[in-house]
């Protein structure tokens, strides 16, 4: 998306549909969305509760589990990181709140929804380092003996997913980048990790991108073009990649796909697309037919079956 340099005074930079910068440093973002943020909840299926993971810098999430586990039962850990091109966006919004939720009822899983500091505010490498941040703290919950009891309790640190959508989806890459490269606490396998519609440059969102990472080295930055040693280094068994035909992203994904399957990874690679679909769909249409499948098939993805 690239910055216009606006004539009405007080606008430095405009990328649309995500915000503007204002020359006093005022950042607005324009998606209504950003003000439909909703408290956890509990209900038959489903119970949620905010933690904090950091105070400065400021980190937290979202833990959701369904109802009546019995004592012993250990249940899949599903880590989520939501998108928004990086500065827009919360786990606490009623769109990726309800989300989640719904698969947590329907897979049986214990999920962890990250709630990441936003650029411009906070620039690119924050999203990544507080993404990072809390998926450590979610695994440090493997010995049982961390500070969240539901993931002591309930957590099957063996089944661990990550998965993001959008800038979500290319946090979620880079988290299993830097897993490659430190590996896991004793007792954590991360099985899969599902990345729907992701974001991997090559677009013109590229230019939003680098704005909001100052310090950064081009187009061939590694955290916005993942090189064949990276991919080599995914640390996990599985991923699952969806894309959407009609989304700008598509080509994106379906070239993610096809390196990984090059890179030497030891691991498998599955991809699915939506005919007919746009840039996240199941979120705005989360009820529409195609919407139902993808959520199914991450489902199953959870369920490792």
């Amino acid at each position: 998306m690239e910055p216009t340099k606006a004539n009405n005074g007080d606008v430095l930079h405009e990328f649309f549909p995500f915000f503007k910068v204002y020359k006093d440093g005022r950042v607005e973002r324009l998606m209504p969305m950003e003000k439909l943020k909703v408290p956890p909840s509990e209900d038959a299926e489903v119970r949620s509760k905010d933690v904090t993971i950091s105070s400065e810098p400021a980190v937290s999430a979202r833990v959701f589990m369904p109802c009546g586990p019995g004592p012993a039962e250990r249940l899949p850990v599903p880590i989520y990181i939501h998108g928004g091109g990086f500065s827009i966006g919360s786990a606490f919004h009623r769109g990726y709140h309800e989300y989640v939720s719904w698969l947590v009822a329907k897979a049986r899983v214990v999920a962890v929804s990250i709630e990441y500091r936003l650029a411009p505010e906070n620039p690119i490498p924050a999203c990544y380092d507080d993404a990072w941040a809390a998926t450590q703290w979610a695994l440090g919950h493997a010995n049982g003996n961390g500070p969240d009891q539901w993931l002591n309790e309930h957590a099957d640190f063996g089944r661990v997913y990550i998965s993001g959508d959008s800038a979500g989806a290319n946090i979620s890459h880079n988290v299993l980048v830097r897993i490659g490269r430190t590996g896991l606490p004793a007792g954590v396998t991360i099985a899969g990790v599902a990345t729907v519609h992701p974001y991997f440059g090559g677009t013109d969102d590229d230019r939003m991108w680098l704005y909001l990472c100052p310090e950064n080295s081009g187009l061939a930055d590694p955290r916005l073009k993942p090189p064949p040693e990276d991919l080599a280094r995914t640390g996990c068994q599985k991923v699952l990649v969806f894309v959407a035909e009609r989304d700008h992203l598509r080509g994106r994904g379906l070239w993610y796909y096809e390196e990984l399957k090059k890179s030497g990874w030891g691991g498998t690679v599955e991809i699915v697309e939506h005919e007919d679909e746009s840039h996240v769909f199941h979120l705005l249409k989360p009820h529409c037919d195609k919407a139902l499948d993808l959520k199914d098939k991450l489902v199953a993805f959870f369920k490792g079956t």
